[in-house]
């Protein structure tokens, strides 16, 4: 399963790739040979694209290598630093074309610049631009569901801004042709708030994972679920998960008859683990640790569970390591 995710993700880099490669050179020779504002800022976010997918193959690639006594659940982290790596790249070239469009249009409202409308080629590119975008919208985001990995899924939206943009820079040269030059470099301006619009929402998202955020309150519902039936789980304590790339590791608190043996504690502990790795996709690890049952934790709410798991954190001491 993670051959094929990995594939797929490849798959998605290296398309977005080879097709913005082509796109950015055709986008920037047509804006400027064609007098086309909004074309160019168009080919200018199509070479940001190139630039950023580079870094995001090579990431993806990273974050297939095995893991290793220094990380021992693998290196799936970095496609959430990929993610950033894409958003920071993109809200650059949203600035950069914003006030490439603000300047223009200034140039051609006090008369300083004159324009007689970009040529009916630069209309077909954007045209074909829109096309491609909405081919790659539905089929890159389709491969984001698939593997929930959130460098695809930043390419997803990108793609899908990409497809807006565009519209917009077709829109803006065909009303340019027709007597209203302003209308081209403005629809510039719009495409670079779309662009910075799509990343700031990637870099809250993918830093958010980087944060290890994780939707416990629906994680501790779904465990609680699955235990009830457990022989020899009598409660369930705490609740702690901790994401590393699209797999969980979690730490589950329950409470057994103070009666049995160790050894009998164990094997429920182990048909525990066993349960939740099978019925919880991308759990990567279990931790399981109980002790006697008792009347302090009978009856316990999910909110609560979530609670008791907070309280036994420790004081943060920050250490430094060499």
């Amino acid at each position: 399963m993670t051959h094929e995710r990995d594939q797929k993700s490849l798959l998605a880099v290296n398309l977005g790739l080879g097709i913005n490669i082509g796109l950015a050179a055709l986008k920037t020779f047509i804006g400027v040979t064609g007098h086309s504002p909004a074309l160019l800022a168009e080919g200018i976010n199509s070479t940001s694209d190139v630039a950023y997918y580079v870094v995001a193959s090579v990431f993806v690639r990273m974050a297939n290598k095995p893991a290793d006594d220094e990380h021992p659940y693998g290196h799936r982290q970095l496609e959430s630093i990929a993610a950033v790596v894409v958003g920071s790249f993109i809200v650059t070239t949203a600035v950069a074309v914003f006030w490439d469009a603000v300047d223009k249009i200034w140039d051609l409202v006090s008369g300083n610049a004159t324009s007689q409308g970009a040529s009916t080629t630069a209309l077909w590119m954007a045209l074909v631009t829109v096309a491609i975008k909405i081919f790659l919208t539905i089929y890159v985001r389709k491969l984001g569901k698939e593997t929930k990995n959130p460098v695809v899924e930043a390419m997803a939206y990108d793609h899908r801004n990409d497809l807006f943009s565009a519209s917009a820079a077709s829109v803006g040269i065909f009303l340019g042709q027709r007597g209203l030059p302003w209308v081209d470099p403005l629809a510039g301006a719009i495409v670079a708030l779309l662009i910075l619009r799509t990343g700031i929402y990637i870099l809250r998202e993918s830093s958010v994972e980087l944060m290890d955020a994780v939707p416990s309150k629906e994680l501790a519902l779904q465990i609680s679920a699955i235990l009830q039936d457990v022989a020899g789980v009598e409660q369930l304590h705490e609740v702690q998960a901790h994401r590393f790339g699209p797999h969980s590791v979690v730490n589950v608190t329950i409470g057994v008859d103070g009666n049995l043996a160790v050894k009998e504690g164990d094997e429920i502990a182990s048909r525990v683990e066993r349960l939740l790795c099978q019925e919880i996709p991308n759990l990567r690890r279990v931790h399981v640790h109980y002790h006697p049952a008792d009347k302090e934790h009978q009856d316990m709410t999910i909110d609560q569970i979530l609670a008791e798991a907070r309280n036994h954190v420790a004081d943060y001491q920050p250490q430094y390591f060499d």
